[in-house]
């Protein structure tokens, strides 16, 4: 037999969907508890699943690529991650918020320092792994040296280096939901949430409704990376200025400049905010989340595109929203209730500059508690020719918006159709 048959051959499965019985229960998880060592650790490894607490795995839908590398025999099942020297370049937190339940439900606050505030654990052989990663980077876009070139920016030479180079902290968050904290922020009862959560992913998860007693759920979807720019302490100081962008992913704008939308021109503009907020001795927060395509997908994303162009009468603001209905059945699914639990991580109880028209971000952020003092739109010379047909309907819908009103006419046609951008 050869090595490859050895490794692919299928051994012994061991079903999760219910417990053991006769084994010791998993430690419990008291969600919102100021003690981490009262509030339990995260651990979704399986090198012992006796220890197991949650349900689903680390990396999200990387997750799947993970299971690859076992099949094909590239990595060993059992591997232990060596966390020597991974630990967060700054430290963050912890805050106030991070001991209440009903601010942060969507992610671990403990997930950057687990090698710290779990060490007991890992003295008794847990192994538990950070959901959350922060180190210090360099970014550099073209556009920001054409801010410099223009005087919009200035080289400083700590937060704007010679050649456009932009010092920030960065962090990766993977997502971690407190299903009954979940429920609550969406309006629903947890059984129906824990049922339709197993009956929409094809039963891929079925300890949601065998193990009720696990309460925490790690999702196969993207996570979100927090850039931030100048004095950290300033994020959470009301007497220093802070600027935030909360932008969702898109990919064709973003990377590839794609022009039908204001996505990459909107991030750009938010992060010169943040340069500048910073350089007055503030501080700049860009999140950004994975969130393609509304959460509909770039599939989705794309038909709706072909959808669009191709309808009786062109590409039209009167019609932007229910092209993406017909389609998808829904305009946006990111849910954006659960978005400001980031903003609580990072301790924020108050923002000076919202760098968004959206007025789904806003009531979002405002009803979790933090206080917006001003919004900003993004400036008309920045919207590219393509995009105007979604920049008006979106100021149809309820964008803020500080120049004109679209006509009355618009106005009825898309009322109600709100979104985010």
């Amino acid at each position: 037999m050869s090595e490859q048959s050895a490794v692919s051959k299928p051994s012994h499965i061991v079903l999760t969907s219910h417990p053991n019985r006769f084994g010791p229960k998993p430690t419990a998880i008291s969600w919102g508890d100021a003690d981490p060592l009262k509030r339990g650790p995260v651990v979704a490894t399986l090198t012992n699943s006796a220890h197991r607490n949650v349900i689903g795995t680390h990396s999200g839908s990387y997750a799947l690529y993970r299971a690859l590398a076992v099949a094909s025999g590239v990595l060993q099942s059992g591997h232990r991650a060596d966390l020597t020297d991974t630990s967060p370049t700054v430290r963050i937190g912890p805050h106030p918020s991070w001991a209440d339940p009903d601010k942060i439900v969507a992610l671990d606050p403990f997930g950057a320092s687990v090698g710290e505030v779990f060490q007991p654990f890992y003295e008794q052989g847990y192994d538990i792994r950070p959901t959350i990663a922060i180190t210090k980077a360099h970014i550099n876009m073209p556009e920001l040296q054409e801010a410099v070139a223009k005087g919009r920016l200035q080289v400083d030479g700590k937060i704007m280096k010679t050649g456009g180079d932009l010092v920030v902290t960065k962090a990766a968050l993977e997502p971690v939901w407190y299903l009954p904290g979940i429920a609550k922020r969406l309006k629903v009862d947890e059984g129906v949430l824990r049922k339709t959560l197993f009956e929409q992913t094809g039963g891929m998860f079925p300890e949601l409704v065998t193990r009720p007693d696990l309460l925490v759920f790690l999702p196969p979807i993207g996570g979100i990376t927090v850039y931030m720019v100048g004095d950290l302490d300033a994020i959470t100081d009301p007497q220093k200025p802070l600027t935030v962008r909360v932008h969702d992913e898109c990919n064709g704008s973003d990377v590839f400049g794609s022009d039908i939308c204001t996505c990459r021109p909107y991030l750009v503009h938010g992060i010169e905010a943040c340069i500048q907020t910073a350089q007055a001795g503030g501080a700049g927060i860009i999140v950004y989340f994975r969130k393609e395509g509304r959460a509909l997908g770039e599939v989705t994303k794309f038909l709706v595109y072909n959808a669009r162009k191709r309808q009786e009468g062109g590409d039209r603001a009167d019609a932007y929203f229910a092209r993406t209905e017909c389609v998808a059945g829904v305009q946006d699914m990111r849910f954006q209730e659960l978005m400001p639990d980031v903003l609580h991580w990072l301790g924020i109880t108050r923002i000076d500059r919202f760098i968004s028209m959206s007025d789904m971000k806003y009531r979002a952020i405002v009803n979790s508690g933090i206080e917006i003092i001003e919004r900003v739109p993004i400036p008309e010379e920045l919207i590219p020719a393509d995009a105007k047909v979604e920049i008006e309907a979106k100021k149809a819908a309820g964008y803020y918006t500080e120049g004109d009103i679209p006509d009355a006419t618009l106005l009825t046609q898309v009322q109600g159709r709100g979104l985010s951008d």
